[in-house]
């Protein structure tokens, strides 16, 4: 079945430096069985026991992890009680075009959520933020994005994923008719020093968001972000979403593989619509300051030594870059094209869509080429360090196949990786403060 038109969406819509409302639901598509069998055929009975232990373990380490003085979040002092705080949430659901859809966002001031957030909200929807304002990677740059977001009359919650309570009351004042669930605890090489965070955040979190779901009236249908880390030790290329998931790398992508198995408990059990999304390595502006383009861009300003790693034999590493504009198209047709949910009252009523797709650009660069990139915009020469890659997580490749999504969802990538870092060094110098560079 071909995809239905982009129309309202356009290419405006996705800039680089960027009583209950219950709107109407529209745009559903048949579920596509065979694709739901080729994603689950392949799981082992030794990942499952993993993941029933990992479940088992969850209750505890969440709770760990949440009152930790470590782990970076701070409750607001906002109350969500407050009629203030009910006009804050009602207004930002409110739809501006016919048919309007009204999406609750996790993860909104985040690189992705911010991006996603400002389409939707754009092209006419309501959009409700969420999001905990860890301390992962820099608080300023998230709190920029939530002004950026608020100029444009999105409201983002300060709150957690984990708060049930906080959850039921935005389902109690909005009838959102989608979820587009973004929040995450993100990276590879971090799992080693904080993994409770990524059981938090990652298992317990979504957990807690997929009973608000189930228990709203009416549920909504959810789009999330799985990973293509999910691939792990998969050695076949292009990476396509019937191919084995059972191996994973990192305990990130273990996390992100568990997060695939429980929302299909939750849509089989449940009737809940959802749509997950693996994303390969995002990048642009407003991006997240622990990936390589970034932190290469900045040590490469201030003059100090980058880490490039090589994989065995001394071969480079490679990436399937996907620029953020790219991505959020995806992000969008997934929504649109998302299926409603069948429960009511917490009880399934017939048989819902569930589907996977990759989102990538399907050419992948090497680390190497990314640097050389960056050099030229820059106009600085990288003070390189070339080591052996450590194993902590990381995979030497990446490259997706996304013929499903461009047949179901109409996903057209159209962005290289020189054009796409152009544009991040931009927007990173402007947003830092350094002098312009002449012809970028």
């Amino acid at each position: 079945m071909a995809p239905p038109p982009l129309s309202p969406l356009d290419d405006d819509l996705f800039p680089s430096t960027p009583g209950k409302f219950k709107p109407d639901r529209t745009g559903v598509i048949p579920m596509n069985r065979r694709h739901l069998a080729r994603c689950f055929f392949s799981t082992s009975n030794a990942f499952i026991w993993a993941l029933f232990l990992l479940a088992l373990t969850a209750s505890y380490l969440s709770l760990h992890s949440f009152l930790s003085p470590n782990n970076g979040y701070y409750p607001s002092r906002f109350s969500f009680s407050s009629i203030k705080f009910e006009k804050h949430v009602r207004s930002s659901a409110i739809t501006s075009r016919s048919g309007g859809l009204s999406v609750l966002v996790t993860g909104a001031a985040g690189f992705v959520g911010s991006h996603v957030s400002l389409a939707l909200k754009k092209r006419g929807d309501g959009v409700v933020g969420l999001d905990n304002f860890n301390s992962y990677y820099d608080r300023s740059l998230k709190k920029s994005r939530r002004d950026m977001l608020s100029g444009s009359g999105i409201f983002v919650v300060e709150g957690d994923v984990n708060d049930a309570k906080l959850l039921a009351k935005l389902f109690d004042i909005v009838a959102f008719t989608h979820v587009m669930h973004l929040a995450a605890q993100a990276g590879v090489r971090y799992a080693i020093e904080n993994p409770q965070s990524y059981v938090h955040s990652n298992i317990a979190g979504l957990v807690t968001l997929l009973e608000a779901c189930r228990a709203a009236n009416p549920q909504p249908a959810i789009v999330w972000a799985s990973s293509s880390s999910v691939y792990g030790l998969n050695d076949k290329v292009p990476f396509s979403e019937s191919d084995r998931t059972d191996r994973p790398a990192s305990l990130y992508a273990a996390t992100k593989k568990a997060g695939e198995e429980i929302t299909h408990t939750y849509n089989h059990i449940y009737g809940l619509s959802i749509t997950g999304l693996r994303f390969f390595t995002v990048y642009g502006p407003w991006g997240r300051p622990d990936m390589a383009y970034f932190s290469f861009t900045r040590n490469i300003l201030q003059g100090k030594p980058i880490t490039v790693y090589r994989g065995k034999d001394r071969a480079d590493l490679a990436r399937d870059f996907t620029y953020i504009d790219d991505i959020v198209k995806g992000c969008v047709r997934a929504v649109d094209t998302a299926g409603r949910s069948t429960g009511s009252g917490g009880r399934k009523r017939g048989d819902a869509m569930y589907r996977i797709y990759n989102l990538g650009n399907t050419q992948p660069v090497t680390v190497p080429a990314l640097v050389g990139i960056l050099e030229r915009y820059l106009k600085v020469k990288a003070k390189k360090n070339v080591v052996e890659m450590p194993g902590n997580g990381d995979v030497p490749f990446t490259h997706a196949n996304i013929s499903l999504a461009r047949s179901e969802l109409g996903y057209r990538p159209s962005t290289d990786l020189q054009t796409g870092l152009r544009k991040f060094v931009k927007w990173y110098l402007g947003y830092y403060g350094y002098k312009p560079i002449a012809n970028l």
